[in-house]
């Protein structure tokens, strides 16, 4: 195991839950000292850290771009995913579509034809619905299984954009007469495709480029169209 991705593992497991003393990981990777700090401002100058004293600070975002960086290096993904928890996913979700200028919906449950449902996370911003499921794997999937995940999250998009109007579903989108339901995977890494069926498959890092791009063609992805009538 090379060095360097041994320091980011243990990164990652210690600070699933707060910021860590540099000693800490020191101890915890078995580096000599000067060894440690040189790698850490090394991080630190790759925007992935901040160093502050003897104290790391790794903030949410940070720990999904380690994670990628530790892959990159050839650390085992089931391994990586394990470090991450599910709530990591949903808040840069959520933060990176706020920041798009959408209004967010996170653990959406609804039902419709006497089935029920739930959407990781929603985001409205007119025209656009974009229904998210964030996929947790941590291994590479086949072919099979990412359309088997593809056609689910439409048949979900869907579902959603049957049951509005909804009284129990106070979502944006119930005040505009024109919508796109777009469904989309996010994954904490690139899989072997990057679209099934026009269903975009993003990796959580590309997230905001996605939802940058996202209205200069939204028409040619997979959607949902609605019209709401007064």
């Amino acid at each position: 195991m090379s060095v360097e991705r041994n320091l980011i593992l243990s990164l990652l497991k210690l600070t699933q839950k707060s910021s860590v003393l540099a000693k800490q990981v020191k101890n915890d990777a078995k580096l000599p000292s000067e060894t440690m700090y040189v790698l850490l401002e090394k991080l630190q100058s790759e925007d992935l850290l901040n160093l502050n004293s003897e104290v790391v600070e790794v903030s949410v975002n940070d720990r999904l771009k380690l994670a990628v960086k530790a892959v990159s290096l050839g650390a085992d993904i089931q391994q990586i995913s394990d470090l991450l928890c599910w709530q990591e996913f949903e808040e840069i979700t959520a933060m990176a579509l706020h920041n798009n200028g959408f209004v967010v919906y996170k653990n959406v449950r609804f039902k419709n034809s006497d089935r029920k449902w739930e959407i990781d996370a929603i985001g409205c911003k007119q025209p656009l619905v974009v229904c998210i499921d964030c996929k947790h794997w941590g291994r590479s999937i086949s072919p099979s299984v990412i359309s088997k995940i593809a056609i689910a999250q439409a048949n979900r998009t869907k579902a959603l954009s049957e049951t509005l109007p909804n009284p129990k579903l106070q979502l944006e989108c119930t005040k505009w007469k024109n919508i796109q339901f777009i469904p989309a995977i996010l994954s904490l890494i690139p899989s072997s495709l990057k679209f099934y069926d026009n269903i975009p498959l993003v990796p959580i890092l590309q997230l905001q480029d996605f939802l940058n791009q996202l209205p200069a063609y939204m028409y040619q992805l997979k959607s949902f169209p609605k019209t709401l009538t007064p």
